[in-house]
């Protein structure tokens, strides 16, 4: 067996300098990502803050100073600095910590920072060796380029909405911002991915990630439906294309969720709603009947569920083997039984609000704790991160 290692090793990213030019969601989510691997990630702040400092709920204190928790929770582990990129003092002193930086991260609608002197040409063209990675609503090459992006935009326009709600229903927009943290995600994982090749050769590199092109990479299923079919998948509510009965119901005191995804794991749920009969009925025999028909099925197997408590159905359910589990709000799934065993949430010092929880980095790895020594920034608060970069 190889060596454990030791829970004082360096983290993945130790040593690497981020420099982010990032506000509200997809490129400080994609900096605290990469915080939380070890990076030394410097958030460049407006003097007024990333906007999402004024998005509530606020921890305050006596004098009415106030936090976000919503800043708070996308932002641990980083410095801020803050610098009016107008004024060209304070742009120099920027640009003398993109010199020293390994990554820029970014997602200022494209030009803008071209228009500063920050843009990848300039910044890259003497650089030993930089990752600038620009996340915008459509890319670089898009005939979209110049307009603006918010999630829900892009969740629309990603076809994500046409097949997320019920099938006789308005568009619905997923309650996660999916498009602003899938692409967050895709970022740090290329940076990540990216910089031994940069490191090693000298030569940089500019990662161009688009939230539009993010949504529409992780629709594979939905993509190849369409390609394979040439019809246009829909909205099902919680169903499934493929799989009956593979949605959510409601029992007596809440909601569930069943996922039989054959034919042995379809007798077992019949068998438990006190059904047996349904698995010789021709509308139901093959996973393709079932699929066909799910309307008729859902509504009888909901029928029964209705009749006893949620805890009752999910006992029998796994006692059989039948993947199932509660409907949760957020607070439910965070008292979870899961959530303690995991180690999922920790707690981290934020200003005003002091030990706070925090979902910590979701992936374990073997010998090393979640990143928590630092909490999110106060604004401005670390300009001693200046004089070391340029030391």
């Amino acid at each position: 067996m190889p060596p454990e290692v030791s829970p004082t090793s360096g983290r993945p990213l130790e040593g690497v300098r981020v420099v982010e030019l990032a506000h509200v969601a997809a490129g400080p989510f994609a900096g605290m990502l990469l915080a939380d691997l070890g990076a030394d990630v410097v958030k460049v702040e407006p003097p007024t803050g990333d906007q999402m400092r004024s998005w509530p709920p606020f921890a305050r204190d006596a004098d009415g100073t106030s936090f976000s928790h919503n800043f708070a929770s996308v932002n641990r582990n980083k410095r801020s600095i803050t610098a009016d990129l107008k004024d060209p003092d304070q742009l120099a002193e920027v640009r003398t910590l993109v010199a020293a930086a390994d990554v820029v991260v970014e997602n200022y609608r494209p030009g803008v920072l071209d228009r500063l002197g920050l843009g990848y040409d300039e910044v890259a063209a003497d650089h030993r060796g930089l990752v600038y990675a620009s996340i915008s609503g459509y890319g670089l090459t898009s005939p979209y380029v110049n307009d603006g992006a918010y999630d829900v935009v892009i969740q629309g326009m990603s076809g994500l909405m046409s097949v997320t709600g019920e099938p006789d229903g308005d568009p619905v927009k997923s309650g996660v911002p999916v498009g602003d943290f899938t692409a967050g995600l895709y970022a740090a994982y290329t940076i990540a991915a990216t910089l031994p090749q940069v490191r090693a050769s000298g030569a940089s590199v500019r990662l161009d990630v688009p939230m539009l092109d993010c949504l529409l990479g992780i629709s594979a299923l939905q993509t190849s439906e369409y390609w394979g079919s040439g019809r246009e998948p829909a909205r099902l509510g919680t169903a499934h294309p493929r799989n009956a009965p593979y949605q959510g119901f409601s029992a007596a005191d809440g909601d569930l969720t069943i996922a039989a995804g054959n034919d042995k794991l379809w007798a077992a749920v019949a068998e438990v709603v006190g059904l047996p009969h349904l698995v010789h009925d021709p509308r139901f025999v093959s996973q393709g009947d079932r699929v066909e028909h799910q309307r008729e099925l859902a509504e009888l197997l909901g029928e029964q569920l209705a009749q006893e408590k949620r805890s009752h159905w999910l006992t029998e359910l796994r006692a059989r083997g039948v993947p199932c589990g509660p409907v949760n709000t957020f607070g439910e799934a965070l008292a979870d039984p899961h959530v303690d065993a995991t180690g999922l949430v920790g707690r981290v010092d934020v200003p005003i609000a002091g030990a706070t929880p925090t979902v910590v980095f979701p992936v374990r790895i073997s010998g090393q704790t979640p990143r928590l020594d630092r909490g999110a920034p106060a604004l401005g608060a670390h300009r001693e991160v200046v004089e070391e970069w340029i030391a």
